[in-house]
């Protein structure tokens, strides 16, 4: 429907097609499809060499999120074997949509651990080649978190607390999703912008957008998060007045190109600040957070599972 009135009357966001960008490298967890898949293809089209987690250069690599050893082993090999000694724009783009409870891998609510849980780990893991790039490139990355306005539908006692408050089974699709887009906004805000970067004195940006209600085959999902008529009315009015899949990408591309993007602001969309909820603006929530993902990570994996993040490659 947005992409209908924007075609025919100008309403939707403004387009966005970022141009020159050779000698860029960016990197696009879930950039298979979707949203993802957008951003991906404008950036290659501008000239940047693109990795992605599912005219230019474009490399896929396969990866599970809810898998955090995969996530250890594909992104070390892509920064020890595989050249990767330049990152521009990392967009954190992978995720399922609100949905029945089950667990990952790890043993982790599917929702926190793909949709935050392993993408926090990329971004930590590629911490050093950023750094890198800011430091001894002259450049100034960008990292990206398509978040959403559905983080508002975080269940109101989330503390991020411990791995048994995460498989909480009580929690509706929407509570559960809702939170992985809280914990988004949170780690720009308060674990990237307000810590490493701060600490570090990088000349890093890392924010979060909303990137709209858009027609893409997550919207799918709600069928299964609700069973029944609600779950088809809820997919009917996402695909009917939704934007399409270029629309929805336009947020994260305006985030890694505009001169005006702030450091760990949440974005509504383009240059609109996005008004976030009392939950996302706690830093003490942002500091559990903070500390949950590590301790679950080295729980997991090991004590030397995570990067330094003072650490450059």
């Amino acid at each position: 429907m947005q992409s209908l009135l924007q075609s025919t009357i100008g309403l939707g966001p403004d387009p966005i097609h970022p141009s020159n960008l050779s000698g860029r490298v960016a990197l696009v967890v879930g950039g298979a499809m979707g949203i993802g898949f957008e951003v991906s293809r404008a950036l290659a089209n501008a000239g940047c060499r693109v990795l992605v987690s599912p005219g230019a250069e474009v490399e896929w690599h396969a990866c599970d999120m809810g898998d955090l050893a995969q996530v250890r082993e594909v992104f070390t090999r892509l920064v020890e074997e595989g050249g990767l000694d330049r990152l521009d724009y990392l967009v954190l783009s992978a995720g399922i949509n609100a949905n029945e409870f089950g667990l990952d891998r790890d043993g982790i609510d599917r929702h926190f651990g793909v949709n935050f849980l392993g993408q926090f780990y990329v971004v930590n893991l590629l911490w050093p080649v950023l750094r890198k790039t800011a430091r001894a490139m002259s450049g100034k990355p960008r990292v990206v978190f398509e978040a959403s306005e559905m983080h508002r539908t975080a269940p109101g006692n989330v503390h991020f607390a411990s791995l048994e408050e995460i498989n909480d089974e009580s929690l509706g699709p929407a509570e559960r999703y809702g939170r992985t887009k809280l914990a988004m906004i949170l780690f720009a805000k308060y674990g990237l912008a307000g810590r490493v970067i701060k600490d570090n004195e990088d000349d890093i940006l890392a924010v979060s957008v909303h990137p709209g209600a858009v027609n893409t085959a997550m919207q799918q999902q709600w069928k299964d998060a609700y069973p029944g008529l609600t779950g088809k009315l809820l997919t009917w009015a996402m695909l009917a007045f939704g934007r399409d899949v270029k629309q929805g990408s336009y947020s994260a591309l305006w985030a890694l190109t505009s001169d005006k993007v702030q450091n760990g602001w949440y974005y509504k969309d383009l240059d609109q600040p996005g008004k976030e909820s009392s939950q996302a603006s706690d830093e003490n929530l942002g500091a559990a957070l903070w500390d949950l993902s590590h301790r679950i990570i080295k729980e997991k994996l090991g004590e030397d599972a995570l990067a330094d993040w003072k650490a450059c490659a």
